[in-house]
C-alpha cells in the first residue's frame, strides 16, 4: 500500500524536508530563504514530473503558484516578513505571472495555429504526396523520402501531430509488405525517429528547445535564422544515420512500393490564404535579420489573419495542445526563479567549474539530462502500458 502511495507522498514530504533543513546543509554559501524555497520548489518539480502523480501540465501550474505565494513580492505574509538578510531578494508577482504569456508562449501558439490549418486545409499532405515523387519505388528511398518530409513537417508542427499525420499516410504501404517482412518495422520506426530528429531544427519544433531559447535570448540573441543554421545541418546528420541504421538493422526483402496518396491542394480562397500566409511566415522567420522582426512578432501573424477570417474558429482552439504551453511556462518560471532569485549564480560559485574541462563539462551535462530523459520516459511508458494491460 505505502508503495503505490509513494509517488504521492515523495513531492510532498522531500519539498517539505528542504524547507525545514537549516540553510548551512545545502553546501551553499550565503543561501537566503527565497533560493531554499525555489530549491525546494525545484524538488517538488522534478518528483512530480518523473512520478506523475497529478498530469504534467498541472505540475507546471502548481510551479507558478507556488512561486507566487512563497517567493513572490506579493505572496503570503510569512513569506514576505523575514529580515531581509535572510529573506533574500523576493520576486516581483508581474514577472512571475508573464511566463503564461512569455514570447515562447507565443512563438509556440503561432506554430499551433499554421498546423492546425495546414491540416485543416490539407497542406500537409498535399505537400507530402508532391515531395515524395522524386523518390521512386525502391524501399529503402522511400523510407528516406518519408523520412525526410517528416522531419520538414516537425521542424514546423509538434512531433506527434507530424508522426500521426505521416502514419495515416504510411498505412497503406505497410500493408503493401509480407507479414514476415521486417522492412515494415524499419518504415514504421522511420516516422517517430525522423519527427523527433526533425524538431531540433527550429525554436519551435519541441518544447525543450523553449527552454533552451529563453537562456540565449536573455544574453546572447539567436534569431530564428540562427537557429536553423546550426539545427538543419544537425538534423541532416542525424538523420542520414538514423535512415543507414534502420535499413541495417531491418533489411526489406520487398524490392518495390508504390507510396500512393490521394489529393490535390484545395482552390477556394481560405485556402489560398493558408498557403500564403503559412509560406510568409516562414520567411519572414528566416529573414528576421533583413525586416528587424524578432520571431515571436511573426509568430503572432498566423494567428491575427487566421483568426480573423475564421481559417481557425472557437472550436479549433480547444484543439491547441494548451497542456505543451502551460508544461512550457512552468518551465520557464522555474527558469525564472533560479535566475532572479540569485540561486543559480550562487550554486555554480559554489562549484568549481573552473577546474573542470568544457569539453567534460558539455559530455557530463550531455549524460545526465540522456540519464534523465530516458528515465522519465521510461517511467511514463510503464504506467502506460500497466493501464492498458
Amino acid at each position: 500500500m505505502i508503495k503505490q502511495n509513494l509517488k504521492y507522498i515523495l513531492p510532498v514530504i522531500l519539498p517539505l524536508i528542504v524547507l525545514l533543513l537549516p540553510a548551512s546543509s545545502f553546501g551553499i554559501e550565503g543561501l537566503t530563504l527565497v533560493e531554499q524555497r525555489v530549491i525546494a520548489i525545484f524538488v517538488m518539480a522534478a518528483l512530480c514530473w518523473v512520478l506523475e502523480p497529478i498530469p504534467i501540465y498541472a505540475t507546471s501550474v502548481l510551479i507558478i503558484v507556488f512561486e507566487l505565494l512563497l517567493i513572490s513580492d506579493n505572496g503570503l505574509w510569512f513569506a514576505t516578513n523575514s529580515p531581509v538578510e535572510q529573506q533574500g531578494h523576493l520576486l516581483k508577482q508581474s514577472t512571475i505571472m508573464a511566463t503564461f504569456a512569455s514570447p515562447i508562449i507565443m512563438l509556440f501558439l503561432g506554430g499551433f495555429f499554421l498546423a492546425m490549418a495546414a491540416t485543416k486545409y490539407r497542406l500537409d499532405v498535399n505537400l507530402a504526396r508532391v515531395l515524395l515523387r522524386p523518390f521512386g519505388n525502391s524501399p529503402k528511398y522511400v523510407m528516406l523520402g518519408i523520412m525526410m518530409i517528416t522531419a520538414i513537417f516537425s521542424m514546423f508542427m509538434s512531433n506527434t501531430a507530424t508522426t500521426a499525420m505521416m502514419l495515416s499516410i504510411l498505412t497503406p504501404v505497410l500493408a503493401l509488405f509480407a507479414k514476415e517482412d521486417i522492412g515494415k518495422v524499419a518504415f514504421a520506426l522511420s516516422v517517430p525517429v525522423a519527427a523527433n530528429i526533425g524538431g531540433i531544427a527550429t525554436p519551435i519544433g519541441t518544447p525543450p528547445n523553449a527552454v533552451a531559447l529563453k537562456y540565449l535570448v536573455d544574453e546572447y540573441s539567436v534569431s530564428f535564422a540562427e537557429w536553423m543554421a546550426i539545427g538543419v545541418p544537425f538534423v541532416t546528420v542525424m538523420l542520414l544515420i538514423a535512415w543507414l541504421l534502420l535499413n541495417y538493422l531491418f533489411p526489406a526483402d520487398t524490392k518495390t512500393i508504390k507510396l500512393d496518396i490521394e489529393g490535390h491542394f484545395l482552390k477556394t480562397p481560405k485556402a489560398y490564404l493558408v498557403y500564403m500566409t503559412f509560406t510568409l511566415t516562414i520567411l519572414l522567420w528566416l529573414l528576421g535579420g533583413v525586416h528587424g522582426m524578432s520571431s515571436y512578432v511573426v509568430a503572432m501573424l498566423p494567428v491575427a489573419i487566421f483568426s480573423m477570417f475564421k481559417i481557425i474558429t472557437k472550436d479549433d482552439l480547444k484543439n491547441i495542445s494548451w497542456d505543451v504551453l502551460w508544461l512550457v511556462s512552468g518551465g520557464i518560471a522555474l527558469g525564472v526563479a533560479l535566475d532572479k532569485s540569485g540561486l543559480a549564480s550562487n550554486a555554480i560559485d559554489s562549484i568549481p567549474f573552473d577546474s573542470f574541462h568544457p569539453l567534460l563539462l558539455i559530455v557530463g551535462a550531455s549524460l545526465l539530462c540522456l540519464l534523465m530523459a530516458n528515465f522519465m520516459s521510461g517511467i511514463l511508458k510503464i504506467r502506460r502500458c500497466l493501464k492498458w494491460g
